[in-house]
C-alpha cells in the first residue's frame, strides 16, 4: 500500500481544511445575504457578474465560480425572476444571452457588499497579509492542477471515482 507523502499529508490536512471552511464561508454568506433576501449562491452570482465588469453568459458564470451550468441556470432564472438580473442578446452566441445586473441588483449586491466589508475586516484582524496571500496561492495552484489534471482520474492511475 502506497503511503502519504509529508507533503501529501500536508495538502491533505488542507484539503480538509478547505471543505470545513467552505462550509463555515456558506453559513456565513447565507447572513450576511439573508436581510436583501439573497442566499450565498445568490450573492456570488451577483458577485461574479458585478467583478467580471461586463455582461457574461450563464457558462462563464459557471466556470468562474467553479460550479456546473445547471446550478447556475437555475440561480439567474430566480434572480432574473427577483429583478436583480436580466438577460440581454449575445451577439457572439445567440443560444447563449449575457446576463447582466439591473439597478436594483447592483444596489442590493452593493448592500451586501458593504457588510462583507466590515465582517471580513474583523474577521482577518490580525492575521498577516502574507499568510492570506500564500494560502491564497496555494489553493489557486492545486485548483490549476485539478483542472488540468481533469480532477481525480489523470492523478488516479487513470481511474475515475467509480474506480
Amino acid at each position: 500500500m502506497t503511503k502519504r507523502t509529508t507533503t501529501g499529508e500536508a495538502a491533505t490536512e488542507l484539503i480538509l481544511a478547505t471543505f470545513r471552511a467552505n462550509g463555515s464561508l456558506l453559513e456565513a454568506g447565507d447572513v450576511l445575504s439573508a436581510n436583501e433576501g439573497l442566499t450565498s449562491a445568490r450573492w456570488q452570482v451577483l458577485g461574479a457578474i458585478t467583478l467580471s465588469d461586463r455582461p457574461l453568459t450563464v457558462p462563464q458564470i459557471a466556470r468562474r465560480m467553479g460550479l456546473t451550468r445547471q446550478s447556475v441556470h437555475a440561480t439567474v432564472n430566480r434572480l432574473i425572476r427577483d429583478g436583480l438580473l436580466e438577460l440581454s442578446p449575445n451577439a457572439d452566441h445567440r443560444r447563449s444571452p449575457l446576463v447582466r445586473m439591473t439597478r436594483r441588483g447592483g444596489a442590493t449586491y452593493d448592500s451586501i457588499d458593504a457588510k462583507q466589508t466590515m465582517w471580513i475586516n474583523e474577521l482577518t484582524r490580525g492575521l498577516a497579509r502574507r499568510d492570506l496571500e500564500t494560502a491564497r496561492s496555494v489553493l489557486d495552484e492545486l485548483c490549476r492542477r485539478l483542472e488540468a489534471r481533469g480532477g481525480l482520474a489523470a492523478s488516479a492511475g487513470g481511474e475515475g471515482p467509480d474506480g
